[in-house]
């Protein structure tokens, strides 16, 4: 492998046009060249970028990369200048052990498979009653409003005990916090309505607990801006990304006609098409880490400080890893894939969602045998601005 000692000057982020599932074609080509390379930051920062599958699974399960917000510089324009703000109380995805430990410990009970399981029933009724009412709506609708939206809302909502008619509150605060072209006023002014939002409903569960996890959560030694910032990073991680999984894995099988054939003929195929989509979306597309000490990488060696940004959609796509990686095949057994994460910042509700698709996909192409886009697909408004990937709506047709 050549090395190239140039920096990259900036974070590859244009997608090639007219292909919506595909990574931005220069993270290919560095991924090839050279998967572990120097980028400048938006800020003036010097640090790398991680393309190949290996070293972005290394880096993930490495625990001498932190995950702290404050350690890093912000790999899109729009951000701070200099390191990010600290997470704030309750957000795990930015802490490390013994903090990131004490909390995940505390959760991961509550999100085993076992868990999910049982909520499969209560997943198939929600699931069933959108499609009852997109039936009555008529022939064409909005499937992110009328489906991929409602559905995760809701199945979070009763998991943690929110009330429902609330979802457009902290839906607008999830939208805010999730965009990158949102300034840091933004940013923070959705952060402290969220908190402020849950730390009335902290209070209420106190007062009169019910059957939910924020009632259980109450119980234990958590301080209530614990739980208020624990039940916000539930809240927009359980939604967003799992809406956008929805939304954007219906617009991808409306996309490739034998995929969509494959699954109505087969829904035991369920499973692998949810981790196949999940390889060839990673809607979830991009980490960044942060060396505590001089660490080796590929033959390269990033100093301590220096902000690592994992592209996890190019490590999705890497030819070492997957074969023809660039095809949707929801046959391809796509064990490994890094759409949830991996290491112990591995998505802690990839359980929930997993049967979220699992049981919504089949269902909607059960129920419409006829589904298709009601527009040209270069007509599908896509979520390129957002920390997660996805489309902003997905006009279609039932048929």
């Amino acid at each position: 492998m050549n090395v190239n000692h140039e920096p990259l000057a900036s974070l590859p982020t244009a997608r090639p046009a007219g292909c919506p599932f595909a990574p931005p074609g220069e993270l290919t080509e560095v991924r090839e060249q050279q998967p572990v390379r120097r980028m400048v930051y938006p800020d003036g920062h010097h640090g790398w970028l991680v393309t190949g599958y290996a070293p972005v699974r290394a880096v993930l399960a490495d625990p001498r990369f932190s995950s702290r917000y404050e350690l890093m510089h912000f790999p899109f324009p729009g951000g701070p200048e200099g390191a990010l703000p600290p997470a704030p109380v309750g957000d795990m995805t930015g802490m490390d052990a013994p903090d990131h430990t004490r909390y995940r410990r505390l959760l991961a009970g509550k999100f085993t498979a076992r868990r999910m399981r049982l909520l499969t029933v209560r997943i198939e009724q929600i699931t069933a009653e959108h499609l009852d009412a997109m039936e009555q709506q008529g022939a064409g609708l909005d499937l992110v409003q009328a489906f991929a939206q409602p559905i995760p809302a809701l199945v979070i909502c009763e998991l943690l005990g929110v009330p429902y008619g609330d979802r457009k509150t902290f839906h607008d605060y999830t939208v805010a916090l999730m965009s990158m072209e949102a300034s840091m006023e933004e940013r923070f002014a959705a952060m402290a309505g969220l908190q402020e939002y849950m730390t009335e409903l902290v209070r209420a569960k106190r007062a009169a607990p019910t059957d939910d996890l924020l009632s259980d959560l109450t119980e234990s030694d958590l301080t209530e801006e614990e739980l208020a910032g624990i039940g916000g990073f539930l809240l927009g991680a359980g939604l967003d990304t799992t809406a956008n999984m929805l939304a954007h894995g219906t617009f991808a099988l409306l996309s490739h006609p034998d995929q969509l054939a494959a699954l109505r003929t087969d829904p035991g195929l369920a499973d692998s098409a949810v981790e196949e989509l999940m390889r060839y979306l990673t809607v979830a597309h991009t980490m960044v880490r942060v060396p505590l000490e001089d660490v080796e990488l590929d033959g390269q060696t990033i100093k301590a400080g220096e902000s690592v940004t994992l592209s996890v959609e190019a490590a999705n796509r890497d030819p070492l890893r997957f074969t023809d990686p660039d095809t949707l095949d929801i046959r391809r057994k796509a064990t490994g894939q890094l759409g949830f994460g991996h290491g112990i910042h591995q998505c802690l509700g990839a359980q929930l969602a997993r049967v979220e698709m699992r049981v919504a996909l089949p269902a909607l192409l059960a129920r419409f045998p006829e589904l298709r886009l009601a527009v040209p697909a270069a007509d599908v408004p896509l979520r390129t601005g957002m920390n997660i990937y996805g489309v902003h709506r997905l006009p279609v047709t039932l048929g």
